[in-house]
C-alpha cells in the first residue's frame, strides 16, 4: 500500500506510549502496540485506510516507537529517520510532558466516547501550519469546534448572557455585531471553550466554560504561535493590549 504519513494525533498517542515506557521502543508483538495498532485503525483520518491490513499494523507502530525513541536527544545509538513531524513531537513532549500527556488522554477518551467519530470535519480545523502546531492535535481541535459551533449549546449560552442583562458581544475586543451590522447581526456571535479539551478532557460542557467571541478573536484563541497551540480570552485579550496599534490608538 502507499505509505500515508502519520498525523500529528496519531504520533501524539504513539510518543506517549513511548514516554510511558521511559523513552524506550516497544516490539510489536508487546499488547500497548497491538492496542495502540487497533486504536489507530479506528481513527477518523485517512479514509478507506484501514481497510488494508498492513494499515498502521502492529510492526508499523513499533517501527514508530523505534522513531520516537531515537529521536529523544538522550539515545545513545544509531538514530532511525523519523522526519520532522516526529522529532517536532519528541520535542514538545520533553517541553511540555504533562499538557501533551493530557492530550493523549483526552484523545483516547474522545475516542472511546464515540464523540471524535460523530464530529464532522471542520472547515477550518486545519490552520496555516496544517494543524501540526496545534499541541491538541488536529482531531480534539475538530471536537472543539464543532461542540463550540453547536447551535443549542450556543443559544443557551447567549440566553444565559441575555438573563444576566449584559451584552452580547466579544469578550475581548467588544465587537458588537448589532451595532456594526444592524438587525442583521442582532444576537449574533460565536462561543469558545475557554480552556481546551485536551486540558480538561472531553466531558459535558457547562455555560461557564464558554466565552462570546468574534471570529477574529476567536481564531486567534485557537491558533498555534510561538510553542502555544491556545490562549484564553483574558490572554489574547493582554496581546492587544499591548500590541503598539492599539498602544497609538489609545495614545491619540
Amino acid at each position: 500500500m502507499a505509505q500515508i504519513s502519520w498525523a500529528r494525533d496519531e504520533l501524539l498517542l504513539a510518543c506517549a506510549l513511548v514516554m510511558e515506557n521511559g523513552w524506550r521502543e516497544l516490539r510489536q508483538n508487546d499488547l500497548r502496540v497491538l492496542e495502540l495498532s487497533d486504536l489507530l485503525r479506528s481513527l477518523p483520518l485517512h479514509g478507506d485506510a484501514a481497510i488494508d491490513q498492513r494499515f498502521r499494523s502492529p510492526n508499523s507502530v513499533s517501527r514508530k516507537t523505534t522513531d520516537i525513541a531515537t529521536a529523544h536527544p538522550e539515545h545513545v545509538g544509531p538514530t532511525t529517520k523519523g522526519g520532522r513531524p516526529t522529532r517536532e513531537i519528541v520535542s514538545d513532549f520533553l517541553t511540555h510532558p504533562s499538557e501533551m500527556l493530557a492530550s493523549a488522554s483526552a484523545l483516547r477518551d474522545g475516542i472511546a466516547s464515540g464523540e471524535l467519530h460523530r464530529a464532522p470535519v471542520q472547515p477550518d480545523e486545519i490552520d496555516e501550519d496544517d494543524g501540526q502546531g496545534a499541541r491538541e492535535g488536529r482531531l480534539l481541535l475538530r471536537l472543539a469546534l464543532h461542540r463550540e459551533r453547536d447551535r443549542g449549546l450556543r443559544s443557551k449560552k447567549i440566553r444565559q448572557v441575555k438573563r444576566l442583562d449584559l451584552p452580547i458581544r466579544c469578550e475581548v475586543c467588544t465587537f458588537d455585531f448589532r451595532l456594526t451590522y444592524g438587525p442583521l447581526g442582532a444576537d449574533y456571535v460565536e462561543v469558545h471553550h475557554i480552556t481546551p479539551l485536551y486540558a480538561t478532557g472531553p466531558r459535558e460542557t457547562r455555560l461557564e466554560d464558554l466565552a462570546l467571541l468574534c471570529a477574529n478573536c476567536h481564531r486567534m484563541c485557537h491558533r498555534s504561535y510561538e510553542g502555544q497551540s491556545w490562549r484564553t480570552p483574558d490572554a489574547v485579550r493582554e496581546e492587544m493590549r499591548s500590541a503598539p496599534s492599539h498602544a497609538a490608538s489609545r495614545a491619540s
